[in-house]
C-alpha cells in the first residue's frame, strides 16, 4: 500500500515537472467545460426562479384559444367562473410586452386589479397604483435604473390606442427575490393595461383561487363550460379600414351589409391550466433550452478530443526518456501507467474545479454576459441585472468524468508507447 501511495505522489510531482504539458491540457479542459458549466447553471437558476413564481401564483389559470392559438378571454366569463362551486376568488390579468425609453428597453406590463400585486414584490419607494387613477406605473428596481427614472417621473406615451395616448407616471419602485421581475416587470391597474394594449373588455387570463380540496372539481367544471361570447357583439366599432389602392374595389364591396361592416371573431375556447400543469411543463421548457446548448457542447467537445489527446501526450520524446529512466531503475510498466493515471486525475480535477470557479465569477460578477441571451430572449450581451443561476454538483461531476476519460486516454497511450520501448533505444 505504501508503494502505491509513493507512486501516486510521483504522479502529483509529474504535474509540476512538466508545466507546458500540464498548462496546455488545463487550458483545453477549461475552454470546453466553462461554457457547459455556466450554461447549465443558468438553466437550473431560471428553473428555480420559475418554480418560485409558479408557487406564488393562482391555483388555476383560464386562458383562451382560437384557431389553435392563444387568444384573450372576455371579462364576462368572470361571473360564470364565480358561480362554479369551490371557487373562492377570481380576477383578470393582462400581460403584454412593451418597449420603454429612448433606447426601447423591452419590458413586460402586468395589469391586475388593485391589491392583487404578488407579495414577493416589495416596495422600496413610492406606493402602489391607485385603483381609480389611470396610467400609474410601478417599475422594478433594475428596470427603473436602466431607464434612469424614479418615483414621480413622467414617461411619454409608448403605445398606440384608439382612445388616445397618455403620459404615464411612475408612482412606485419594487424589489423582488426574482431578479427577472426587477429587470423586466411593470405593474399597473387592470384598466390601465387594457388602455395601453387597446383591449377593452378582454384579459389574457383569469386567475382562480379554489377552496381547499375543491381544485379538481373546479377544473372539471371549468372544462365543461361552453365557449363564452365576445364582449363586443359585432358592432363594427374600431378604426376605419384604409382606402383601397387605385384600381381595386373598396374593402367589403359586393358583400352583404353585415359582412361589409365587419364581424367580430367567433368565441374563444376556454383552456384550463392548473399549477401542477405548469410544474409539469417547466422541466420540458428548461430541458429544451439546456438540451440545445448541450448538443453544441458535445459537438465542441468532439472537435477538441484530438487536441486534448495531443496536449495530454505533449512531449512524447520527453515521456519516452522519463519512462526509460524509470524502467532502468526497476519500475514496472503497470507502475509507470499508474503514475500517468494519477497525473491525468489531478489535471482533470484541476480543470473541472477551475471551470466551476470561473463559471461562478462569470455568472455572479459579470451577470452572465454573453450567455444570458441564449436562455433569456430579449436580453442583451450585457444583461445589466443579476441572472439567476445554480451551480449544482452534477454538471461539474459529469464534466470531470468526461474530461478524465479523454485526458487519461491520451496520457496512457503515449505513456504505454514510451514504457514498452527498449530503454536503450529510448535513451538515445
Amino acid at each position: 500500500m505504501r508503494k502505491l501511495a509513493a507512486i501516486a505522489r510521483t504522479g502529483l510531482v509529474a504535474v509540476l515537472l512538466h508545466p507546458l504539458r500540464s498548462g496546455a491540457t488545463l487550458l483545453c479542459l477549461v475552454a470546453v467545460l466553462l461554457p457547459y458549466v455556466a450554461a447549465t447553471g443558468v438553466a437550473r437558476g431560471l428553473a428555480d426562479a420559475a418554480d418560485t413564481s409558479i408557487r406564488a401564483g393562482a391555483d388555476v389559470y383560464v386562458t383562451g384559444l382560437r384557431f389553435g392559438r392563444p387568444a384573450p378571454v372576455p371579462l364576462a366569463m368572470i361571473e360564470t367562473v364565480r358561480t362554479v362551486p369551490g371557487v373562492r376568488d377570481v380576477f383578470p390579468r393582462i400581460v403584454g410586452e412593451v418597449a420603454l425609453g429612448a433606447d426601447r428597453i423591452p419590458a413586460v406590463v402586468v395589469g391586475v386589479p388593485a391589491g392583487r400585486v404578488p407579495d414577493s414584490a416589495r416596495f422600496v419607494e413610492g406606493r402602489l397604483f391607485a385603483p381609480d387613477a389611470g396610467n400609474e406605473l410601478v417599475l422594478g428596481a433594475e428596470l427603473a435604473r436602466r431607464l434612469s427614472t424614479g418615483v414621480g417621473a413622467r414617461i411619454p406615451p409608448f403605445y398606440r390606442s384608439r382612445s388616445g395616448e397618455r403620459v404615464s407616471k411612475v408612482v412606485g419602485v419594487f424589489r423582488s427575490d426574482l431578479p427577472l421581475w426587477e429587470a423586466n416587470l411593470v405593474f399597473c391597474s387592470f384598466e390601465t393595461a387594457a388602455h395601453i394594449f387597446d383591449q377593452e373588455g378582454l384579459a389574457t387570463s383569469l386567475l382562480v383561487a379554489c377552496e381547499p380540496g375543491y381544485r379538481d372539481a373546479v377544473v372539471a367544471a371549468l372544462r365543461r363550460l361552453p365557449p363564452p361570447g365576445q364582449p363586443h357583439g359585432g358592432t363594427g366599432s374600431g378604426p376605419p379600414a384604409p382606402p383601397a389602392p387605385p384600381g381595386l374595389p373598396a374593402e367589403g364591396a359586393g358583400l352583404p351589409a353585415e359582412a361589409a361592416r365587419g364581424a367580430e371573431p367567433g368565441p374563444v375556447t376556454p383552456v384550463v391550466t392548473t399549477r401542477d400543469d405548469l410544474f409539469a411543463l417547466l422541466p420540458r421548457g428548461m430541458s429544451h433550452l439546456e438540451g440545445i446548448f448541450q448538443i453544441h457542447f458535445v459537438l465542441a467537445f468532439a472537435a477538441l478530443i484530438p487536441l486534448l489527446m495531443v496536449t495530454a501526450g505533449l512531449g512524447l520524446s520527453g515521456r519516452r526518456r522519463e519512462a526509460a529512466l524509470m524502467k532502468a531503475t526497476g519500475w514496472m510498466t503497470d507502475e509507470v501507467l499508474l503514475q500517468a493515471m494519477v497525473e491525468s486525475l489531478v489535471l482533470s480535477l484541476l480543470g473541472a474545479s477551475t471551470a466551476v470557479l470561473l463559471a461562478w465569477g462569470w455568472l455572479d460578477l459579470l451577470d452572465g454576459s454573453g450567455i444570458a441571451g441564449i436562455f433569456l430572449p430579449g436580453a442583451t450581451a450585457t444583461p445589466g441585472f443579476p441572472v439567476p443561476f445554480r451551480l449544482g454538483p452534477v454538471p461539474a461531476l459529469l464534466g470531470f468524468v468526461v474530461s478524465f476519460a479523454i485526458v487519461s486516454a491520451g496520457t496512457l497511450y503515449s505513456t504505454w508507447r514510451a514504457a514498452t520501448a527498449a530503454p536503450a533505444l529510448a535513451l538515445r
